[in-house]
C-alpha cells in the first residue's frame, strides 16, 4: 500500500480544524491533488488565524516537495 503524500494528510487536517472557520465554502475531495491542496491553503491564509497560516505553510511545503 502507497504511503499517503504529506499534503493530504495536511489537508484532512485543515478541514478537521478549520471547516467552520475558514473553510466552509469549501468542499473537501476524498483524494485532492497538490493543486487542490494548494486552494485550501491559500483559503486558510485569508479566512483564518495564525494557526490557519501556519497549517498553509505546512500544507504549501509538503505540495513543493510532492512535485
Amino acid at each position: 500500500m502507497e504511503k499517503e503524500a504529506d499534503y493530504v494528510t495536511l489537508y484532512r487536517l485543515a478541514f478537521e480544524k478549520y471547516r467552520t472557520i475558514a473553510l466552509w465554502n469549501k468542499r473537501m475531495l476524498p483524494e485532492p491533488g497538490p493543486d487542490d491542496a494548494l486552494v485550501i491553503a491559500r483559503a486558510l491564509r485569508i479566512e483564518g488565524d495564525r494557526g490557519a497560516r501556519f497549517l498553509a505553510e505546512q500544507i504549501e511545503q509538503a505540495c513543493r516537495a510532492a512535485h
